[in-house]
């Protein structure tokens, strides 16, 4: 068996993230400038920025009952089923990973009606805690095991931790459950759609939703890995972002590309066969409806 050229280096996860922090210098700086809290996000959520109301609200505890950890949660759609959810246990808030849930009770784990939020990794800490934390030796987090496929389809065991899973080592932590808004996370060609769609204008910065969506949630895209999964390719096939708007669902799948101008509402299906193309011509206006592969147009 081949290893890595230096398997002794993995990624660890975020839960490094306090360690780094203490080791660089920055926590010892920021806590002599007098600084109080730390903000922290994924680096692909567009949607986190500093909100100021979250921030009083820190400020405003800090005398009676301070709080060292906050949490931002939001509500779970169909699309986000697989994110950690906030538990209780042993009079302490933690944070629960798919990855730590048993395989007989994962269903129960997705389920909306059960965990109705899940974390949007978008986290304040005081620093003072942190700096507490880490003296005492007693920032606890759990492994996670992540079953992954190396080079060459070898299996391997990835051993990481979460950042938020330290959330249970602090004192006054809450979760507090934002708008759906604050969670924009550019993983996936389908996500990068969504932003660089009509559904979001920048504003200030931040990326608003259009008040002329009727409807909180985004739509549900779902992309072909074969044609849309490289962002050069999915450029080429989408020469300008739809209308999206009125759009409900959307899968794509197969050698399909669209023309300018193109309105999707509802729930739309369109799937090219293999060996067939579909191009959607400029213009065209696509509601509720399941284009196939030799391009007739079904009721949904």
């Amino acid at each position: 068996m081949t290893l890595h050229k230096n398997p002794q280096w993995y990624p660890p996860g975020h839960g490094d993230f306090y360690e780094s922090f203490r080791n660089s210098g920055l926590l010892k700086k920021f806590i002599k400038e007098g600084r109080e809290y730390c903000f922290i996000s994924n680096i692909d959520n567009l949607g986190a920025t500093v909100d100021f109301k979250i921030l009083k609200l820190l400020l405003d505890k800090r005398e009676a009952s301070p709080l060292e950890f906050v949490m931002e949660v939001t509500d779970k759609t169909r699309a986000d089923v697989k994110g950690g959810t906030l538990i209780k246990y042993e009079d302490k808030l933690r944070l629960l990973e798919i990855a730590q849930v048993p395989k007989d009770h994962v269903d129960d784990f997705k389920s909306i009606k059960t965990f109705k939020f899940f974390n949007t990794n978008n986290l304040w800490i005081k620093l003072s805690a942190i700096e507490r934390v880490l003296e005492e030796n007693s920032l606890n987090m759990e492994i996670i095991v992540n079953n992954k496929t190396f080079e060459h389809g070898l299996n391997i065991i990835q051993l990481e931790t979460a950042v938020g899973a330290a959330m249970k080592s602090f004192e006054g932590s809450i979760g507090i459950n934002v708008p759906r808004s604050r969670f924009l996370p550019v993983k996936k060609t389908s996500d990068l759609m969504l932003v660089m769609s009509n559904l979001y204008t920048l504003r200030n910065g931040s990326l608003v939703m259009s008040p002329q969506r009727m409807f909180p949630t985004t739509p549900l895209i779902k992309l072909g890995d074969n044609h849309f999964a490289k962002v050069k390719e999915f450029l080429t096939r989408f020469p300008a972002i739809p209308d999206l708007l009125e759009l409900d669902h959307l899968t794509v799948s197969g050698d399909v590309t669209f023309g300018k101008g193109v309105t999707l509402k509802g729930t739309v299906i369109i799937i090219a066969n293999h060996g067939e193309r579909i191009d959607l011509p400029s213009g065209t206006i696509l509601e509720n409806k399941i284009v196939s592969g030799n391009l007739r147009i079904l009721n949904h």
